[in-house]
């Protein structure tokens, strides 16, 4: 039986369709319902056209919303793929440890409340460090501080722009994501990668 992944998102949703690419065919999980917290958002244009049903919520603070729509759908995980919201504590306690996160910087540096996209990535440069990269993590109740399960580092280039690290550092995203969902769908549960897969 199938890994069933439910996927949250509230614009584009580039790593909503890097999941959906991967997850076909023999792989052992399948995104069965993605949900976002605005009707335009385009990640439910993505999934419409893979047949996945796409949700939007009518109030994203209701935990009781997210838990009748996760049953519905039996989710094993849930994941956040570029999802600005914060959950709701009660969703938070009810998949404890089955929730994931893609942040576009090297946790614990550069997180926290309001601390996404581009904001990001200014914040990456404007430090100086020499690497930036994703990070996938468990979510807990507060933002980008759950445990770390994978990360990939790319440099931090002289003349970077926010824009051009931010395309570096999302390719990167796109690979990294859906090997950590793969990797929980084989284990039932979501595990840490190993340094260097």
């Amino acid at each position: 039986m199938s890994y069933r992944v439910a996927v949250c998102v509230s614009g584009s949703g580039s790593n909503l369709q890097a999941l959906l690419d991967r997850l076909q065919g023999a792989a052992p999980a399948r995104v069965v319902l993605v949900l976002s917290n605005r009707a335009d958002a385009g990640g439910l244009e993505r999934a419409r056209a893979a047949g996945v049903p796409a949700e939007v919520f009518s109030d994203p603070s209701d935990a009781s919303e997210w838990i009748t729509r996760l049953g519905r759908r039996d989710v094993d995980l849930l994941v956040l793929a570029g999802y600005l919201k914060l959950v709701p504590p009660g969703v938070v306690q009810k998949y404890a440890g089955r929730i994931l996160n893609v942040h576009p910087a090297l946790l614990p540096d550069f997180g926290g409340p309001g601390m996404y996209g581009k904001r990001v990535h200014q914040a990456v440069l404007a430090s100086g460090t020499a690497e930036s990269g994703p990070t996938v993590h468990l979510v807990d109740e507060e933002y980008d501080r759950g445990a770390i399960l994978a990360q990939r580092r790319v440099p931090v280039l002289g003349g970077d722009t926010p824009e051009l690290l931010a395309a570096r550092v999302l390719a990167e995203e796109h690979r990294l994501l859906p090997e950590v969902v793969l990797a929980a769908a084989q284990a039932g549960h979501p595990v840490p990668l190993p340094p260097g897969a």
